[in-house]
């Protein structure tokens, strides 16, 4: 038994997902503008990848878009959620009609990727390490994965994000509420332990606005993004209880409105073959591969 009260159940996950699959684009708009922005990036990279596995592709849009901008290359879409690589079987046809290439869909979990050691150019992954803590079993297995030339891009939540959702719930009662999200810079320390090279990272801040705060729960609840934390209550949370958190919520409102803040970090990272990584976290490095990436 875990007793962490922010420990994540991925097996809810998955469920959870599955569940809001059919309709997730239609409400997942700050998703869908983090995706375009992570896109946006991959114009920095000079190299053209020949492998790119789309990690946690959800409905297979970022599959679609990495296909069009890279169409020699083999775009593997692969999430754990089963409903969601039903959803990608529309975004495949799209590929097929455009490019005349069939994609690749794979149901599996980020902890083991069903790949073989140095055999992706480029691993993409848009907000799905927010579900992954902690995260350093996902970055090994990135890093297995990578060729050593290879990029890994990904975006992910910050600690800021929904602060103002957990505040209002704090008042109210001592259950979790709001996913614990990992801090930029503890997010490159665990890549630098994982064994990849030289991880950049930086942050934006969004906010969304409505117009009540069950606006928001209903749309965090419309695209799978359920409390599945071990610290959640157990039962069923009463209407007194929801009001008092409405009420706590509205020291927040402005002009009208109630804002939801999103921090998202984006980062950036590429294979190394110079390091290996032994089973109790200890990195070892070749003496006469210190030096700096060429």
């Amino acid at each position: 038994m875990n007793h962490d009260p922010y420990y994540i159940n991925r097996r809810a996950v998955r469920r959870s997902f599955s569940e809001a699959s059919a309709n997730y684009d239609q409400f997942a708009v700050l998703q869908t503008e983090v995706r375009m922005r992570l896109l946006e990036r991959l114009e920095w990279q000079k190299s053209v990848p020949s492998v790119i596995l789309d990690l946690g592709c959800g409905t297979g849009i970022s599959s679609k878009l990495l296909q069009k901008r890279y169409p020699k290359a083999s775009v593997i879409s692969m999430d754990a959620a089963y409903g969601m690589l039903q959803q990608v079987t529309h975004q495949r046809s799209v590929i097929k009609k455009l490019l005349g290439k069939k994609a690749n869909s794979v149901c599996a979990d980020a902890y083991q990727l069903p790949f073989k050691s140095h055999s992706i150019d480029l691993v993409f992954s848009n907000l799905m390490l927010q579900w992954c803590d902690p995260p350093d079993a996902v970055f090994a297995e990135v890093r297995r994965v990578l060729k050593p030339s290879g990029v890994f891009m990904f975006a992910s939540f910050g600690p800021d994000t929904l602060h103002e959702l957990r505040e209002a719930w704090a008042l109210v009662d001592q259950h979790t509420h709001v996913n614990r999200f990992i801090d930029m810079h503890d997010l490159g320390d665990a890549m630098i332990r994982a064994g990849m090279a030289e991880p950049v990272l930086d942050i934006e801040r969004f906010t969304l606005t409505y117009s009540d705060v069950m606006g928001l729960m209903r749309e965090l609840k419309v695209i799978g993004a359920h409390n599945v934390t071990a610290g959640r209550s157990s039962g069923l949370t009463s209407p007194g209880v929801i009001k008092r958190m409405a009420a706590a919520y509205e020291q927040y409102r402005r002009e009208g409105v109630l804002p939801a803040s999103y921090e998202v970090v984006y980062g950036q990272a590429w294979g190394n073959d110079k390091m290996s990584l032994k089973v109790d976290g200890e990195v070892r490095i070749p003496i006469g591969h210190i030096g700096r990436r060429r």
